[in-house]
C-alpha cells in the first residue's frame, strides 16, 4: 500500500495529467481527490469526542482543520 505522500503525488499527478483532455478523466481526478480529502477529514473528526477539540497537535501541526 502506498503511503500517503505517495498517494498525495499520485492524485496530484492524475489531475495534471488528466486536465483539458476532455474524456472525462479530469473529472474522475478530481472525484478521487476529494474522496482522499474527505478520508483525512472523517480520520480527524474521529480522533476527538463532541467536548473536545481532539487529540493534542504534533509540533508544527496546524489546527487549521479543526
Amino acid at each position: 500500500m502506498a503511503s500517503d505522500t505517495e498517494k498525495h503525488q499520485e492524485l496530484l499527478s492524475a489531475l495534471k495529467t488528466a486536465q483539458g483532455q476532455g474524456d472525462g478523466s479530469f473529472e474522475r481526478a478530481v472525484t478521487a481527490a476529494f474522496a482522499h480529502v474527505f478520508e483525512h477529514l472523517e480520520h480527524l473528526n474521529t480522533l476527538g469526542g463532541p467536548d473536545e477539540e481532539g487529540r493534542p497537535l504534533k509540533p508544527g501541526e496546524s489546527s487549521t482543520l479543526r
